[in-house]
């Protein structure tokens, strides 16, 4: 398997914890460790532990291996808002080198490291630089969420082409349905296949309470593990 993917939505509300959650659990029976990575996570709620993201929580349940929260998500803002705003209000500066060393960190202790984005592909994390220059400097290859709802084609279709331009690899992409209501579904899909250049991993319909389901059956790591070698 590959050591480490990141997960970019075409936004926010898509469906990366979801999706996230289908991989970890897909790669997971196939016998390989996974741990599930939040670096850059706003909105999160104060607990007797300290600050925890809901987002980071679910990952940690669904990965096999089992880590301290601090090392699973090094940046935990209270504040909802976009991470930059946020960091900005608790008078925090987002280190790439922190994200990194933690990274490097979780590659020694699991087969496949998943990294879940925040946001956008272009989420600011300072005033002048986003989160996706941190994922082109790790030079990861990206698996793109596409929430399936009126408006997603050309979210996806800019997404794709924006992470193509900063020379990643998009190496499969997942179709979550959020609004069961949307008309034409098969027709969207079919567009998206044809002009998002990787591979389909799979299709989650909607599910009520989706976090808390057994969704790996629902995702193809095929395509992942053709592209082992690579990484």
């Amino acid at each position: 398997m590959i050591n480490a993917l990141f997960i970019a939505g075409t936004d926010t509300d898509v469906g990366k914890t979801v999706a996230s959650k289908a991989i970890l659990q897909a790669i997971a029976s196939k016998g390989f460790t996974t741990i599930g990575y939040k670096p850059v996570a706003a909105g999160c709620e104060r607990t007797e532990q300290g600050l925890r993201n809901s987002d980071a929580l679910h990952l940690m349940k669904v990965a096999t291996q089992e880590m301290p929260y601090e090392d699973v998500n090094p940046y935990a803002l209270e504040l909802a808002a976009s991470p930059h705003i946020a960091a900005k209000h608790e008078n925090l500066t987002i280190d790439y080198k922190v994200l990194s060393d933690k990274l490097d960190y979780l590659k020694t202790k699991a087969d496949t490291v998943l990294v879940e984005g925040a946001g956008g592909w272009r989420v600011p994390v300072s005033d002048t630089d986003c989160l996706s220059s941190w994922v082109k400097q790790e030079k990861l290859p990206v698996v793109l969420v596409v929430g399936v709802k009126l408006g997603c084609l050309s979210h996806a279709i800019l997404t794709a082409e924006s992470i193509e331009a900063d020379g990643l690899n998009i190496v499969g992409w997942v179709a979550n349905r959020i609004n069961p209501g949307t008309e034409h579904y098969a027709e969207i899909i079919e567009i998206l296949e044809s002009r998002i250049k990787a591979p389909k991993l799979g299709e989650i319909p909607y599910v009520p309470s989706a976090k808390r389901s057994e969704l790996g059956k629902y995702i193809n790591l095929e395509p992942l593990m053709e592209k082992e070698l690579a990484y």
